[in-house]
């Protein structure tokens, strides 16, 4: 099997968001197994963990909304005409508090972290299974794994809420929480981390898709980044081992190739697994849900509703071999010999099409059930990232940081950077390669806001400085939880 069974029936009804009715908290459906008789075998344990992986796969997050959301705002895309207005909305930044697609955002996030709770929270009952059943290892890993995962929608909701509910036991009523400090938030990311990597297996041992050590050595180096916390993040990144670019950049972004030596930690799908949950899972990640919209969404040959921002593409330097493996233009051959002839630009202005992550690569057109994973870190994010640290980091060298970019740059056939620069050239070269090595994967949003050059990359855009860095609380949860208010909104929503 390509990957193991994201799906596999997980026999409680997790309560979905912070605030809810307690009718809608209630664990047990009496016509299944209750929480008093669960988690008694390793396939059910394995079950439990799983439905914490199929919260990633819902409309709300990577199967459609993930992508528009951060490509959008990054203004890496415009927005042809039949762009629906949600989606344009990112755009120019006109969202509020009842869009939609952030509440679903919001909701996938939590009921992931609440799924997540309910295996950690249960740890005991699970080590209460004979060994000779499941090892302590194997018990070990899978609480590890969902640590590992509620640290990972932990950071979803505070990179883009800020302030947020906290929360690392299953809800006892429906009263609501209370928002607790970003600072909070992190600290629990910083500790789910560190107890899981000693616990979870090394890539070559794991199945393809679950959660490794080294995913969790790269997410916690990248939470430390964030907060500047340089010689930690270094000291996450240098203990990764078995990593290294791909020879081939776009053999990072094709169905055959998942899981490569460059891959750290893929957000899952295999259309041929099911996808008929796919239209009615924005948030909750139950049913067969095995399909992103990506390819439909973003190709130019079907529903083509966005493409490439000008700028983006005038980013790239000649030479650049990332160029025609990030983008169509015309003159080039797709689906394995149609020739683009004069498909761009398209009538609403677009100069090219997105490659990446579309599978024009071997199919004339796109359906509605990619099955291409998203590479959520990968070696070369790790290796931009080390440069970073190095470079701001007391007493760092700019020419090691340097060396770190250049070995992204080799890649795409480009020469070095030089060495004897300066910290704020370091910068600027980052911010360059960041951008054209990252395009459309959803990175450079969160780049330019802990950068704090948002203003200047997105002038003219409607960003607001003080209001934008941050999505809006959904108007939702401050009605339905009884712990907050219109006050605990974000700052200009």
């Amino acid at each position: 099997m390509k990957k193991f069974n994201l799906i596999l029936a997980f026999v409680f009804s997790i309560a979905f968001t912070v605030s809810c009715n307690e009718e809608d908290l209630e664990l047990v459906n009496p016509n299944q197994l209750s929480p008093e008789t669960f988690l008694k075998t390793e396939a059910q344990v394995q079950s439990a963990v799983n439905a914490v992986y199929s919260n990633m796969q819902t409309r709300g997050l990577f199967s459609r909304h993930w992508f528009f959301m951060l490509d959008n705002m990054a203004h890496e895309n415009g927005g042809n005409t039949q762009l629906e207005a949600d989606k344009k909305q990112y755009l120019d930044f006109s969202f509020d508090s009842s869009h939609g697609a952030i509440g679903a955002y919001w909701e996938s996030c939590y009921r992931g972290i609440y799924k997540a709770n309910y295996v950690i929270e249960n740890e005991a009952t699970i080590n209460e299974i004979p060994d000779a059943f499941l090892s302590p290892a194997r018990k070990a890993k899978y609480v590890g794994e969902a640590k590992f995962l509620r640290a990972l929608f932990y950071f979803w909701i505070t990179t883009r809420f800020g302030d947020a509910p906290l929360t690392t036991t299953i809800p006892v009523d429906g009263t609501g929480l209370t928002k607790s400090p970003q600072a909070d938030i992190y600290a629990q990311i910083v500790s789910d981390l560190q107890a899981a990597i000693p616990v979870l297996l090394d890539k070559g041992s794991e199945d393809n898709g679950r959660a490794t050590k080294g995913a969790a050595q790269a997410l916690l180096g990248k939470v430390y980044l964030f907060l500047e916390r340089y010689d930690d993040a270094l000291a996450q990144f240098n203990s990764l081992s078995g990593y290294a670019l791909e020879d081939n950049y776009f053999d990072n972004f094709m169905e055959e190739t998942e899981h490569g030596i460059e891959s750290i930690f893929e957000i899952e799908y295999d259309d041929d697994m099911g996808t008929s949950a796919q239209w009615n899972s924005d948030r909750s990640g139950q049913g067969p849900n095995e399909a992103t919209f990506r390819g439909q969404e973003y190709g130019f040959n079907d529903w083509f509703n966005v493409f490439p921002s000008d700028d983006l593409l005038n980013e790239y330097e000649a030479g650049d071999i990332r160029y025609d493996q990030t983008f169509w233009v015309n003159g080039e051959m797709f689906a394995g010999g149609t020739l683009l002839v004069d498909h761009f630009p398209s009538n609403n202005g677009g100069n090219a099409g997105w490659s990446k992550y579309n599978n024009y690569y071997k199919d004339a057109n796109e359906d509605q059930t990619s099955g291409i994973n998203f590479k959520y870190i990968r070696y070369a994010d790790v290796l931009l990232m080390m440069a970073e640290c190095e470079s701001m980091r007391p007493g760092g060298s700019q020419d090691v940081a340097a060396g770190y970019i250049d070995q992204v740059r080799d890649r795409a056939g480009l020469g070095s950077i030089g060495t004897g620069l300066s910290q704020a050239q370091i910068f600027d070269a980052l911010v360059h390669e960041r951008k054209v090595e990252l395009a459309g994967e959803q990175s450079r949003f969160n780049d330019i806001i802990r950068w704090g050059i948002a203003s200047t990359e997105l002038a003219g855009t409607n960003f607001q400085a003080g209001k934008h860095e941050r999505l809006p609380i959904p108007q939702g949860e401050i009605d339905a939880n009884e712990n907050m208010t219109s006050a605990d909104q974000n700052p200009g929503y």
